[in-house]
Parts: C-alpha cells; sequence; structure tokens
C-alpha cells in the first residue's frame, strides 16, 4: 500500500474552501466528505482534509490560530514546469486566494511561488531541475557555471 499524506486544515467556510481547492485542481471524494468535513484529493497519496472549526476541535483541544496572522507550517507542492507554477498561482488568484504572498524563490535549479488559501493557510508550489533532485544543488549549480 502507497503512504500517503492527510493534511486537515480547519476551515471557516466548508464549501467556500472546497470551492477553492477544486479549481486549483483538488479533486473531492465524495466517500469521505459530510456537512463537517470534505476530502480534497490531490493524488493516489496526497489528500487535504478540510475540516470545519467543530469537527477541528473534536480532533484537538489546541486553540485555532489565525492563519492570515501567523503561520505555523508552509505547504509545499511541486510541479513539472516553471510553466506549472505560474499556472497554477495564476488559478489560485482567479479562486480567491492570495497569490504570491510571499515574494518568489528563483535559485535556478528551482522556482516556487506562495499562496495563501481563503482562510490563510500557507502554501508553496515549486518546480526544481532533476539534475537538482538527483544529483543535489551544488552538482547542479558546479554543473551550469
Amino acid at each position: 500500500m502507497t503512504q500517503m499524506i492527510f493534511v486537515n486544515l480547519p476551515v471557516a467556510d466548508l464549501e467556500k474552501s472546497k470551492a477553492f481547492y477544486s479549481a486549483i485542481g483538488f479533486t473531492n471524494e465524495p466517500k469521505f466528505t459530510d456537512e463537517t468535513a470534505a476530502a480534497m484529493q490531490l493524488s493516489d497519496a496526497i489528500c487535504v482534509m478540510l475540516l470545519t472549526h467543530d469537527k477541528w476541535k473534536s480532533f484537538t483541544s489546541k486553540t485555532i490560530p489565525n492563519s492570515k496572522q501567523s503561520a505555523q507550517v508552509m505547504l509545499c507542492l511541486s510541479r513539472e514546469s516553471r510553466a506549472r507554477v505560474d499556472a497554477t498561482l495564476a488559478d489560485v488568484a482567479k479562486a480567491g486566494g492570495r497569490a504570491d504572498c510571499d515574494p518568489p524563490q528563483d535559485y535556478g535549479f528551482m522556482y516556487g511561488r506562495s499562496f495563501e488559501d481563503p482562510d490563510g493557510h500557507n502554501w508553496e508550489v515549486m518546480w526544481m531541475d532533476q539534475a537538482a533532485v538527483e544529483q543535489g544543488p551544488e552538482a547542479f549549480a558546479a554543473a551550469s557555471a
């Protein structure tokens, strides 16, 4: 069985969040969706669980932070090209997210841009040259010098 990751996010408006994640390429999995939660599948191994605040509170007694004012994590998704990174950020902007909430990162072998979803959760979308993936960024930088 493939090991999966389930990213659980508290959301203020479940329907708005479902629409946003659908617009940027996630697919709703109705078997694990109800009026309190939505499973939004990105791949066979990556799923974002959108949870209403009440549902979230059933899993933890910790306070839900204001993610528009503070960040605990930055979630990162890879894309197959710089163009796909840019296309994803265009989709984010059209869907009501905040594109480029942090400055774009361009290291030559790696390119990334960030966004916030409607609740302010931080995401980054990045591309990395396959040579850097296979050999490490130092080897790629030396080869391209």
